[in-house]
């Protein structure tokens, strides 16, 4: 609606700026959550990592669909896994769930998965979503946007070495557990994204 996107090298340059900032973020809070859930962390420990995620998040828009997708994707573990205990560990979050980034590295845990498939699968939704929407909205070819994803899959699927951080010059250097997490913005985004919420169309929630 703003005109930023118009075609579909407009979309291949939005998903490569979400990979640079936003996603950086969401896939290091899902990898971290992934062993917080593994190594049984507190309610404490939790929250701070939620309020952590929620200070790198200044859109109140952009706030509430991510409770709203964390929400969401803690139903579904409910009925997919239901000897585990997902009201305990984050108790001391009296918002609606925790940010979907938290919920999603558990997710991945009660899987299975490691630390890297939770980070991979944060920066897969992070531009898998555009690119659903810019077929939707745009009136693109399917096939034109998959072949897109695929043109970035070796930026999803960047691999961490031993030392903890995500190989690969694009992006780079997101703490798997621990220590400083990115905190890269687009603030752009985060404008449009409370524009949107008084929008008198909307089109979306996140």
């Amino acid at each position: 609606m703003a005109g930023h996107v118009r075609d579909l090298a407009g979309v291949e340059q939005f998903c490569r700026g979400r990979l640079h900032t936003t996603a950086r973020v969401s896939a290091a809070f899902a990898a971290t959550a992934h062993g917080y859930w593994l190594n049984g962390a507190g309610p404490a420990a939790w929250e701070l990592l939620d309020a952590e995620y929620q200070a790198r998040t200044p859109s109140e828009a952009s706030r509430i669909a991510s409770r709203q997708l964390g929400s969401g994707l803690r139903r579904l573990l409910r009925s997919m896994t239901p000897d585990a205990d997902l009201d305990s560990p984050w108790a001391l979050i009296t918002r609606p769930a925790p940010h979907h980034p938290l919920v999603l590295g558990a997710a991945v845990a009660l899987a299975g998965g490691d630390a890297p498939m939770a980070a991979r699968a944060a920066r897969l939704g992070a531009i898998t979503a555009p690119a659903s929407a810019a077929v939707r909205l745009l009136g693109l070819d399917p096939l034109a946007v998959q072949g897109m994803l695929a043109r970035l899959a070796p930026l999803v699927d960047a691999s961490p070495p031993n030392s903890g951080s995500l190989a690969g010059s694009e992006p780079a250097n997101e703490p798997l557990f621990g220590g400083e997490r990115p905190a890269d913005s687009a603030p752009a985004l985060e404008l449009l994204a409370d524009l949107h919420r008084t929008a008198e169309v909307r089109l979306f929630a996140s």
